[in-house]
Parts: C-alpha cells; structure tokens; sequence
C-alpha cells in the first residue's frame, strides 16, 4: 500500500524569512527533480540552480544531497501520529472515523501538481530504492494500516484481529490508495470527476458508503447472516 501525503507542502523549519523562503524553494525543486530524474542522475548543482539558492544552501539545510532527498521524500508527510490520531479516536462512529481517514487521500490531490510529484518520487524510490521506501513501511504505512485494523476490530467487536480481518483494512485502504495513484487514469476513463469544488466531497461520501457497507458485510459473514450462495 502506498499512503499519500496527509500534507503536500513541506514544512519549514522556525527560521528567519528569507532562510524560509530558501528551504522551501529547495524543497519544491528536490521534489520535482528527483521524482522526475532520480537520486543518482539529479545533480546538487541542478538542485541549486532550480531553486534560484548557492549550492551551499543544501549542505547549510540539509547536510548533503541525501539529506535533501530525504527531506523531499519523508517531509510532506507530515507526522503518521497526526494522522492516525485523526481517525482513531474511540468516540467517533465508524462513518465519522473513515471519512476522516479518507481525508488523507483525497486533500493532497486538491494541490493538483505537487500530490502527483509526491506520488512520483515514492513510486521512483519503489524502484530505484535508496533505503527510504522500507522506512516509510516501518515508519509511516504500516502504523496507518495497523491503526485502521484496531478501528475495524473495535467496530466489529473482536477479541483480537485475525487474517480476515487484515484482508477488510487493506480492501478498505484499497478504495482510498486507487484514488490517489489512478487519478490520472480516472481522468482519462471519465473526464470531470475531480475537476468541481465539490467533486472531492463526493468522493469522499461514496468511500465512506463503501466502507461502511464492507464493514457490514463482514460483520454479517462473522455472524453467519448471510444468504445462501
């Protein structure tokens, strides 16, 4: 699975303005040049003269090159704490909780350009592996999904999870993940849905139908409420 960024801009550290403004400017460029070159074919020369700063900019922000990369790959993130603590709060019902969690894929694609190059550079690394990507399953995707698998074995009452319940987390996270990796595609397949200021609204309230309605299913299979076959 490959959960997006819960914030596309990257975060700027408490300094002066103008040191604000270079960090940024050098973080926008990372992010587009390694997703659309690589970590071994993008230069810290390029890096500097695509973000109008002195080469020496990147070793005075982010030690060297690699910094950089990581900086560019790991920020936007933001902090899976954050996140998860936004959909896995107790008191929320089960639609509430989704639609929040949903959130997380759907808003960084209103930045339109920035959320696909976030997109980019993780598919990049999947591929062109630098080390980051194994971190970002230990660090960030895999405390998401582990979050969502306590909030569907809360709402379905279970002792404790088991495989199947594993396999309803990741079908769950499936309808959010597609949204966000095949939009391209989406566009393609049925131009507009995503071109209206409501139109991620809409989305987010068929997800959470779906869930829901995935959720039910299972928690009418686990008490053997079904329909003959």
């Amino acid at each position: 699975m490959v959960y997006p960024p819960a914030n596309v801009k990257p975060h700027a550290r408490a300094v002066r303005k103008d040191g604000e403004d270079s960090r940024q400017r050098l973080l926008l460029a990372a992010l587009r040049l390694f997703a659309e070159q690589g970590y071994a074919k993008t230069s810290t020369r390029e890096l500097a003269e695509a973000a109008g700063v002195n080469i020496a900019a990147i070793s005075y922000y982010f030690g060297d090159k690699a910094g950089l990369y990581r900086a560019a790959f790991m920020e936007p993130q933001g902090m899976p704490a954050d996140a998860i603590a936004g959909f896995a709060d107790a008191t929320l019902p089960l639609a509430r909780a989704l639609a929040v969690f949903y959130a997380g894929f759907l808003e960084p694609m209103r930045h339109g350009d920035l959320a696909r190059q976030c997109l980019k550079l993780h598919v990049r690394e999947m591929v062109e592996p630098t080390g980051l990507w194994e971190e970002e399953v230990q660090q960030v995707i895999r405390p998401m999904h582990d979050a969502l698998v306590a909030l569907l074995q809360r709402h379905l009452g279970l002792a404790a999870p088991d495989e199947d319940l594993q396999r309803l987390a990741i079908c769950v996270s499936s309808l959010g993940v597609h949204q966000h990796v095949a939009c391209d595609v989406t566009e393609q397949l049925a131009p507009g849905l995503y071109r209206q200021p409501e139109s991620f609204d809409r989305w987010s309230r068929l997800l959470v139908r779906s869930a829901v309605a995935m959720v039910e299913a299972e928690r009418r299979h686990r008490a053997g409420e079904e329909p003959a076959a």
